[in-house]
């Protein structure tokens, strides 16, 4: 009988803060606060999307917009990161890296410093609540100026005792060139914080080539569309660079046609670290426990392989040593279960 994944230990370290959102939550706060939601956020939820090209990305960032639109007041954040860390909790996850841009919220919190200062606040107080370990990642935005992306880099430096623990940049590949961003990097760099950028899902290897390069990615989210090339396949497993798979989001945006083909297998054998995660749940209908589903129907791994993916989750995130302790003797108690 196969084993429980809910209650498998694991952490999550690609998660979008607005996508995080119940459903429920967003269809509630918009109520309140009078937000008018297009169809494709409520009877048709969940929408169907599309990143191929830059028509359907547009599509899919303003379904973003329109759901980060419902959060108005302090408590609407307080709400979302207790609700978050409720549902890491019930995924199994003991250990979460939320994703933040700060820029996409300032306007209403009052500027970039209090809106990172409320995020922070929100996530301690849903971790001592809930007993997951919630940390934040700020983003930065590849379709602003890159200038903008080193004041978040000192704000996130600022911030690495309060909980931040990396630095990423978001949004469409295809717009902003990852070497704009390196000084950006380099600032986070020295302050101690992971660089965490995407690349590698709309675009192909080149795009991973340059967050090695470029940026000294320790994680790279996605990172799918490197599978074609052998030699970065291998390099990616040799500097044991954690890519941050997301099976239902890349079929979700057309970057894969099924769950299936999605070279999750590819990556795991040949010994890239993998750490499974959701994305964007309010936009892709899933959360983390499915992604193992995915990699135990669709790519046949077994439990003591589905064991090894926690451990990846794990070891690639920030988590301090007592938590990694926790949650990797939990994962071996997970495999001891008969």
């Amino acid at each position: 009988m196969a084993r429980p994944l809910d209650q498998l230990p694991k952490a999550h370290l690609h998660l979008h803060l607005t996508g995080a959102m119940r459903h429920s939550t967003l269809v509630d706060l918009a109520r309140q606060h009078r937000v008018h939601l297009p169809a494709a956020l409520v009877e048709e939820w969940p929408p169907t999307l599309s990143g191929a090209d830059e028509r359907g990305w547009f599509r899919f960032q303003r379904l973003y917009d329109t759901a980060r639109s419902v959060l108005r007041t302090p408590d609407d954040m307080r709400r979302l990161l207790m609700e978050i860390a409720e549902d890491e909790r019930a995924e199994g996850s003991g250990w979460l890296e939320i994703q933040i841009d700060p820029s996409g919220y300032a306007a209403r919190f009052g500027g970039l410093t209090p809106t990172v200062e409320l995020a922070l606040d929100a996530a301690a107080g849903a971790s001592a609540a809930t007993g997951v370990g919630v940390a934040v990642v700020i983003a930065a935005n590849r379709t602003r100026h890159p200038l903008d992306a080193r004041t978040l880099a000192r704000l996130a430096v600022h911030y690495a005792d309060r909980g931040v623990v990396g630095f990423g940049l978001s949004n469409d590949e295809r717009r902003g060139r990852a070497g704009d961003f390196a000084p950006a990097f380099r600032i986070a760099e020295r302050g101690g914080l992971l660089a965490v950028p995407h690349g590698g899902e709309l675009v192909g290897p080149p795009s991973v080539q340059a967050c090695l390069d470029e940026l000294h990615a320790n994680r790279i989210g996605h990172g799918v569309l490197a599978a074609p090339d052998e030699m970065l396949v291998k390099r990616l497993a040799s500097q044991a660079v954690t890519l941050e798979v997301c099976p239902s989001s890349n079929v979700a945006l057309g970057i894969a046609e099924r769950t299936r083909d999605v070279p999750l297998r590819q990556l795991f054998e040949a010994g890239v670290p993998v750490a499974l995660g959701a994305d964007d749940p309010l936009l892709f209908g899933s959360r983390l426990v499915a992604q193992y589903i995915i990699a135990r129907r669709q790519h046949g791994f077994s439990d003591p392989e589905l064991a090894d993916l926690a451990r990846m989750s794990v070891l690639g995130s920030a988590a301090p040593g007592d938590v990694r302790d926790r949650l990797l003797a939990g994962i071996d108690a997970w495999l001891a279960q008969d």
